[in-house]
């Protein structure tokens, strides 16, 4: 395959508690090698039904209100006609229409073209997995 298309996949364990992980880190060490100082985009997406990709601030408190925003749109209760799982668990097969499985991202001369307080996020809600796939894929 041409070096214009690179992909990776992380193994990312969420814990047992729902979370918002911050990839951005991930994505720069991966872009170093992948894009080699070249224009491009970065897709971020992760293949499970219950998790999402988000593009947000982190450490001043944005990731525990997306965490209590999703807990008001989306509670963990009986409600859910998807009820495998934890109680409550269908919700978080609802998850991904609110909160996309994927972003697309600028790279300019290798670097990840975010805004100052952005990051790369993983979004999980789902305790009843916490085993994650996340593939970076870079085409430039």
């Amino acid at each position: 395959m041409s070096d214009a298309f690179t992909t990776h996949v992380l193994n990312i364990n969420t814990g047992s508690a729902e979370t918002v992980f911050d990839l951005t880190g991930d994505c720069e060490r991966f872009l170093r090698v992948a894009a080699a100082g070249r224009d491009g985009l970065l897709n971020v997406f992760v293949p499970h039904a219950t998790a999402g990709i988000a593009i947000l601030e982190t450490g001043a408190g944005s990731d525990s209100d997306l965490l209590a925003a999703l807990h008001a749109l989306l509670p963990a209760d009986d409600r859910w006609q998807h009820r495998h799982g934890s109680p409550g668990h269908g919700r978080d097969h609802v998850l991904p229409a609110l909160v996309a499985p994927h972003a697309t991202l600028p790279v300019i001369g290798g670097q990840l073209e975010l805004g100052t307080w952005q990051s790369v996020c993983l979004v999980d809600t789902n305790r009843d997995n916490a085993d994650r796939q996340v593939r970076l894929s870079f085409l430039g």
